[in-house]
């Protein structure tokens, strides 16, 4: 037991320490303020000690996001890769803080610096990637994982404009895209060194051995941002990956020089909308073929990175013998299912293993989740669809 005197020097060391924490909180604001935002008190707007904030926050996230991957790296866990086109996660500066456990002093912090903290909060949008149960339940899953220090990956899209906004005009709802990076993300960290590209349409050809060679292809780039996902007041924090669709040919010169404005940019429009907005109207041929490419261009990226990690590392694995003991890959309902085929696409035309082998390891590497049985929510699509998008796949799934 503590005396008293124990007692009063413990909360007074701890008093010096908060105290400590809310000087240092007011440098790093007003280094971010000065230094990322080029502006002082007089004529910084809400939005700009928001963002000061933000970084301020992040700057505590940094070690520990760091530090968790040195030693998924060093240790070389088995890792979870949970796969999802939504995430909702809600407002990041307000559960970091909680997480970290630096609410108290930010709260101090600001109020010193004559700014309102719940404002500040109010700057923030929601992130635009999910719009129900579902991406509720992605969310929760990833701060549970980083909270029992579990060394897992969230993977999804970075859409443009998320899904919509409700407006009502003459007593009639009005959508409208919800544009919640109109003014940046300062909670994400984009990784160009990790592009990969995907592929679409095209052709197959025979490469013998039971192999196809998929040829003729367009590919479109899926560019990575991460935003880290700490755990619950401990050292571990984890990383969301989200994919934005890149044209390899943003612009074509020569067409623009002839004046044909709007066929200069087309290309790169046609790429990029696979990254526009989640769930894009389907009930015509082109919103199905949009939907498909979404959730391909989704797999496709994140099983080359999957494999990428699964090779990196001081282990080194080079052969797909210890694949499903290291990677477990959970699909959240039905929209990432062409991860299966992709998979085997991969270890059959790509790793040249035999049939037999790669399901093998495919069905001891993925698990599922279904929400509802309802049929409108089980998707199908007709085969000569998926056959033009993805010609090797009729294959596949007709063994």
């Amino acid at each position: 037991m503590l005396s008293d005197a124990e007692k009063r020097k413990q909360i007074s060391v701890r008093g010096i320490a908060q105290l400590e924490n809310v000087t240092n909180l007011k440098t790093d604001f007003n280094r971010h303020l000065h230094f990322d935002g080029v502006k002082d008190r007089n004529v910084a707007t809400s939005l700009d000690f928001y963002h000061a904030l933000a970084r301020t926050v992040w700057d505590h996230l940094c070690s520990r996001w760091i530090r968790s991957q040195q030693f998924y790296h060093r240790e070389d866990p088995k890792r979870i890769y949970y796969l999802s086109l939504e995430f909702y996660m809600g407002r990041t500066l307000t559960n970091t803080m909680l997480n970290v456990n630096i609410t108290a002093a930010v709260d101090e912090a600001m109020y010193q610096l004559g700014l309102d903290i719940e404002e500040l909060e109010e700057m923030e949008s929601d992130a635009g990637l999910g719009n129900g149960g579902l991406g509720r339940l992605a969310a929760c899953f990833l701060d549970s994982m980083a909270t029992l220090g579990l060394a897992a990956y969230g993977y999804g899209i970075r859409y443009d404009y998320g899904i919509f906004e409700q407006a009502i005009r003459d007593g009639w709802q009005v959508e409208e895209p919800d544009e919640w990076l109109r003014f940046g993300n300062p909670w994400e960290k984009g990784r160009p060194e990790y592009c990969y590209p995907v592929n679409f349409y095209g052709r197959v050809e025979d490469a013998g051995n039971g192999r196809r060679r998929w040829i003729d292809a367009h590919p479109v780039f899926a560019m990575p941002y991460d935003t880290p996902v700490p755990g619950y007041r401990n050292n571990t924090c984890n990383t969301l990956r989200l994919w934005s669709a890149k044209a390899p040919k943003s612009f074509d010169l020569g067409i623009f020089n002839m004046g044909d404005y709007i066929n200069a940019v087309c290309a790169r429009n046609h790429a990029e909308n696979i990254s526009r907005v989640l769930y894009p109207n389907d009930n015509f041929f082109v919103g199905k073929e949009l939907r498909l490419r979404q959730e391909y261009f989704l797999v496709a990226a994140t099983l080359q990175d999957i494999i990428r990690r699964y090779r990196s590392g001081d282990t080194n694995h080079l052969s797909f013998d210890e694949f499903p003991n290291k990677v477990a890959i959970q699909l959240n309902d039905t929209h990432p299912s062409l991860a299966i085929p992709e998979l085997l696409r991969i270890l059959v035309d790509l790793e040249g293993l035999e049939w037999k082998k790669a399901w093998h390891i495919s069905y001891h590497t993925f698990a599922y989740t279904n929400h509802t049985i309802l049929p409108e929510a089980l998707e199908r699509w007709p085969v000569t669809l998926l056959e033009h998008i993805l010609p090797r796949f009729g294959n596949y799934l007709s063994n």
